[in-house]
């Protein structure tokens, strides 16, 4: 039975769903950062059986399935819960999409340790993850209160639109992901990431500067234009200091914590950065109307005046 309105319950299960795919992410950079992909060398069992020994690299490994799996399981769960009470029919889909998002990264999850860890394959498990954490988090704000609200809606005359700069900045934070992966599973050396990183940086930097200055007075906009700037800025400093890390542990025979800790946090930021400049886009989104509709607007209101 479909429902209209919001739905609380509904909402803090997407929640806990975008912190738990957190850890997953985490859980995986662990895995990556460890050099353990290949600690268990079959899929979907672990040598053979459903426990392996939890020594070594293994316990990365299967701690990343075995999260991998409440995650999925759980995925089912929303997407049903989606279908039988979410009244938007856009809103149900959306979870069926998140739904076949986690397939597929199980299925290229299996193909990593089958093939020995491909770069295109293990590259794309790695995107793959960043867009499932987006849909789980897009669902949080579209279950939310305010989402479902009457909002007022603003118009915006300037050029670009901000609209356009918040999905230009959620494009390349996406780009620039991509380049990270390709680095850190050595598909490439670190350059293109450094362009990718200045150029997320600029975009980041323009969009906020147009939210500044077109809506100085918005609560809204004043909550994107930090959420953008705290995440970018805590991001870089991620960046550095994981690069240090690697260039002062690079003699070492074996993954020091230092660099392990430092990657980790750095690439999962980097999922939250992402997660960030989606959230800005799909909130302009929200509140804002293109400057034709909203010079229609004011031209009805007048009539009517």
């Amino acid at each position: 039975m479909q429902s209209n309105g919001y739905n609380q319950l509904l909402h803090r299960f997407c929640i806990a769903m975008s912190v738990l795919t957190g850890g997953l992410l985490t859980a995986g950079a662990l895995v990556t950062s460890n050099d353990a992909g290949l600690s268990i060398p079959d899929w979907p069992l672990a040598y053979g059986s459903m426990v392996p020994p939890f020594v070594g690299g293994i316990r990365y490994e299967f701690t990343h399935r075995v999260i991998a799996g409440i995650v999925a399981s759980l995925t089912v769960v929303l997407a049903i819960w989606l279908w039988r009470v979410e009244s938007r029919r856009w809103v149900r889909m959306f979870g069926w999409v998140a739904l076949g998002t986690v397939i597929a990264q199980a299925v290229l999850g299996g193909m990593t340790v089958i093939f020995r860890q491909p770069i295109p394959v293990s590259v794309a498990h790695a995107c793959v993850a960043q867009i499932f954490f987006c849909s789980i988090v897009s669902l949080a704000l579209f279950t939310s209160r305010w989402w479902q609200q009457d909002l007022k809606l603003t118009g915006d005359s300037g050029s670009p639109q901000v609209r356009t700069l918040a999905i230009l900045t959620a494009g390349v934070t996406f780009l620039q992901l991509l380049l990270g992966a390709v680095f850190r599973h050595k598909g490439s050396g670190i350059v293109p990431h450094l362009i990718g990183a200045a150029v997320v940086l600029g975009m980041v930097i323009w969009t906020a500067a147009a939210l500044r200055n077109r809506f100085p007075n918005s609560g809204a906009y004043k909550f994107c234009r930090v959420l953008l700037h705290s995440l970018v800025g805590v991001q870089i400093m991620l960046g550095a200091a994981a690069w240090w890390s690697r260039i002062a542990t690079r003699d070492y025979p074996q993954p020091m914590p230092s660099m392990v800790a430092l990657t980790v946090a750095h690439v999962v930021f980097g999922a939250l950065t992402l997660a960030g400049t989606i959230l800005v886009a799909l909130i302009t989104h929200r509140v804002l109307i293109a400057a034709p509709r909203a010079a229609m607007a004011s031209e009805h209101a007048q009539g009517v005046a």
